[in-house]
């Protein structure tokens, strides 16, 4: 077949032109890009592998086109149509769930808006940009493992305003105690009445003093001091959450690794490199599907162990279970800005899609 754009002769099964790009009658007439805005199926058939894991090169299975692994490299994106290739215990195979993001904050004047008010926030940050050198602005599509992720957090916590109660009534007990026993107002009367108060075994003050400190024991093995028997009310909760988990597909970036954000998936389409302008390039990753499951599940039982310790401060057990699900490649286009500050570097990665700061570091 030929290109209907260029003219480029292309195998017969070809979906790109892998000249200028333009998509065949085949692609035109196929389910998988037939509409832009469709989202990736979750019962795709199981990917053919394309090529074994030592070649040097291999070929798009969209297009034709030649591809060129590099050194590490495990994720590819053909220059030419935008297909994806993966590099997995088997071999080099077609991605099969590649979507994009829109690119909303094109401009570094758009970018400026959003980091000022960031950098310049609080008293102590006033000025903050203008006084930073910038060494750095740059805008790229990254891309990003998106894991589903569902977590569920068995957790144990002490009643905390049992907790607050119980102290008071000790602290009560033992100001009543170290009042009487110093001579203080709580007993009145003279040093006569005092030390009929305190004197002997068997008088008032042994029952007194004995019922105290029973109080005491209780209200410490509550606090967590371990005496005698009994304890604090517990309470059980159930703390469950599913993730879209981003995780960065390139050891280059995993220092920017995003910990509580999630993309807004809603917006995404099939990956179409013809609506990525040519001057911003598309990078390809180095950090393995297998891999980034992994990476999710570990981040999301700290996200889960963080959200219950922010709600309960004196957990008693936790357990988080999470089963990892559907993966999808997201390209996703990032701007990086790095400044220096007397010595101290800052950098902001904004999502450039939503506007939204995903993480910062100096500041």
């Amino acid at each position: 077949m030929y290109c209907p754009h260029c003219g480029t002769q292309l195998p017969d099964d070809a979906s790109f032109c892998y000249k200028c790009g333009t998509r065949t009658s085949l692609a035109a007439s196929g389910d998988v890009n037939s509409n832009s805005s469709a989202q990736p199926t979750t019962n795709a058939p199981a990917r053919a592998i394309i090529a074994p894991a030592g070649v040097s090169s291999l070929k798009c299975p969209s297009c034709g086109a030649p591809i060129t692994p590099k050194f590490g490299e495990m994720i590819i994106t053909c220059q030419y149509c935008g297909s994806g290739v993966t590099l997995g215990a088997g071999g080099w195979s077609s991605i099969q769930k590649q979507t994009m993001l829109p690119l909303k904050i094109s401009s570094v004047d758009q970018l400026n808006s959003i980091i000022k008010p960031l950098m310049d926030k609080g008293l102590l940050h006033r000025h903050l940009q203008e006084n930073s050198t910038q060494e750095e602005m740059s805008l790229s599509y990254i891309p990003y493992w998106i894991v589903n992720v569902s977590a569920r957090t068995s957790i144990i916590a002490t009643d905390e305003a049992q907790q607050i109660g119980q102290a008071a009534t000790t602290a009560a007990l033992m100001g009543i105690i170290l009042g009487g026993m110093s001579g203080g107002g709580g007993f009145g009367g003279g040093g006569g009445r005092r030390r009929a108060l305190w004197d002997g075994g068997q008088g008032i003050s042994s029952r007194l003093l004995g019922s105290a400190l029973s109080s005491m024991r209780i209200n410490a093995f509550g606090m967590g001091y371990g005496w005698g028997g009994g304890g604090a009310a517990r309470k059980a909760e159930q703390l469950n959450a599913n993730y879209n988990f981003p995780v960065v597909a390139l050891k280059a970036l995993t220092a920017y690794q995003p910990r509580d954000y999630q993309f807004d998936l809603s917006n995404r389409t099939l990956f179409d490199i013809s609506q990525i302008p040519k001057s911003i390039h598309i990078m390809n990753g180095d950090i393995s599907e297998d891999d980034a499951k992994a990476q999710a599940k570990t981040l999301v039982d700290q996200l889960q162990s963080e959200k219950a310790h922010s709600k309960y401060h004196m957990i008693q057990q936790i357990n988080t279970e999470s089963d990892v699900g559907d993966v999808e490649l997201l390209h996703a286009p990032i701007w990086f800005a790095r400044y220096d500050h007397k010595g101290n570097k800052i950098v902001l990665v904004v999502d450039a899609s939503s506007g939204r700061l995903i993480n910062s570091m100096g500041l």
